[in-house]
């Protein structure tokens, strides 16, 4: 598969393998991210696979310390030149499988009856195709534990907000064109909202802060407005 790497800042590098949502990229660039893990190269800090690329940087000093007569960049691209010829063939295996509640209900979903005007469709059928479809978590961005998820149903494929909003609460589940997302935290955001879960997306004090993983399969499940706020409340 066609691949091509570039310097990312100066001391990283890019992996990439075009722009484009595809389900064997996307494995092949978290292979590559667990194989490199696995390996333990010296001088690497940090692995950040994404939809279509991995993100690899490294520490300049040490390689510099440790391969005096070679670049770090160098040095880094042939590695990890290399690592790729034996990651082609495998297959990555699926993810977990990772059911998230949501609550649909009109007070956590300002954007659910304009999508559903846009499309349409009346809210029962945009909830309906929204949560009988199983996502496949792609990467984690933008926010700490923020899951890109995709593809959402042809018929739900909406554009981000022209003007993002200030603040959206944390647990609200959104539709970006072809994509769905959870904020995890109260931050600023343009995604059309539809409704909202009660997990916690990200909490610093569990031993893994991310409630989801690249790769995770995910699938949401309505629940009541009553069950949302129950559930909100509790510890």
């Amino acid at each position: 598969m066609t691949y091509q790497i570039h310097p990312l800042g100066d001391q990283g590098l890019c992996i990439s393998w075009g722009n484009t949502i595809d389900i064997q990229i996307n494995h092949l660039a978290l292979a590559l991210a667990e194989h490199l893990q696995q390996l333990q190269l010296p001088g690497v800090l940090d692995l950040i696979p994404a939809y279509s690329s991995l993100g690899v940087l490294f520490d300049a000093r040490r390689l510099l310390r440790e391969f005096p007569h070679q670049q770090p960049y160098d040095y880094m691209c042939k590695r990890v030149e290399l690592e790729i010829q034996k990651i082609v063939e495998v297959d990555f295996s699926k993810g977990r499988s990772v059911e998230i509640p949501v609550c649909y209900d009109p007070s956590l979903a300002p954007d659910l009856e304009r999508i559903a005007r846009q499309s349409k469709l009346d809210t029962t059928e945009i909830i309906h195709l929204h949560s009988s479809h199983t996502y496949r978590v792609y990467m984690l961005g933008f926010l700490p534990g923020f899951p890109y998820m995709g593809t959402v149903d042809d018929r739900l494929v909406t554009p981000r907000l022209a003007s993002p909003r200030q603040s959206v609460p944390a647990g609200s589940v959104g539709i970006a064109g072809s994509q769905t997302g959870i904020y995890p935290l109260d931050a600023p955001g343009g995604w059309n909202l539809i409704g909202r879960t009660p997990l916690r997306l990200f909490d610093p004090n569990r031993a893994e802060p991310a409630l989801l993983r690249p790769g995770d399969q995910v699938q949401f499940t309505p629940i009541s407005l009553s069950t949302f706020q129950k559930n909100s409340a509790a510890p």
